[in-house]
């Protein structure tokens, strides 16, 4: 319990704690873990897409089926397609700004840790329970971003504004990907 206070205030030894000593690649069933990492990341970023659609008022109870299903298929091309650019992005822009090496092994500890900071996500089930405005997802995006951003620091040894600078561009260019220029200027 402790260790996820200290992880929920950003703490650089919890993350240190966390990423090499909990969950590494010496792990048993490290690529198992990695799969259902992944798997849960898409599932709630699918749901965080749903709720932005819902509160965009493309969704409703008079939808037909037909509708229902391009708004599904809207959604996961708009998860995969915007991890696909996030994590591209990412890695790109710590070769560039971190000047860090990425292997093949170096990627899965990266990849790791991006899923496992990206834990703010779990919050976005509180929706179902409780009625928030859309506000409050990107609020969620944002404790995201700086669990992110955290966690790179960790992996990587480097700067803080320079992993501030790689995880913003890649979340960035995820959202601008994923929401488009109009759809996010209508939010704000």
């Amino acid at each position: 319990m402790i260790i996820l206070i200290d992880l929920i205030l950003h703490k650089t030894k919890a993350y240190r704690h966390l990423l090499f000593n909990v969950i590494n690649q010496h792990t048993a069933n490290f690529e198992g873990s990695l799969w259902k990492s992944i798997f849960a990341f898409l599932l709630l970023d699918a749901y965080r897409s749903l709720l932005l659609k819902r509160n965009e008022g493309e969704w409703g109870s008079s939808m037909s089926f037909s509708s229902i299903v391009w708004t599904f298929q809207e959604i996961i091309v708009d998860v995969f397609v915007g991890n696909f650019v996030f994590f591209c992005i990412f890695l790109l822009s710590m070769r560039l700004m971190l000047n860090t090496s990425i292997q093949i092994s170096r990627c899965k500890d990266i990849l790791l840790a991006v899923l496992v900071s990206s834990y703010f996500k779990i919050f976005l089930i509180a929706t179902m329970v409780w009625e928030f405005p859309s506000s409050v997802i990107f609020i969620i995006d944002l404790f995201v971003l700086s669990s992110n951003t955290v966690a790179l620091k960790v992996i990587t040894d480097s700067a803080m504004n320079r992993c501030i600078a790689a995880c913003f561009c890649a979340q960035a260019l995820k959202l601008l990907v994923t929401q488009g220029p109009a759809r996010i200027s209508l939010r704000f």
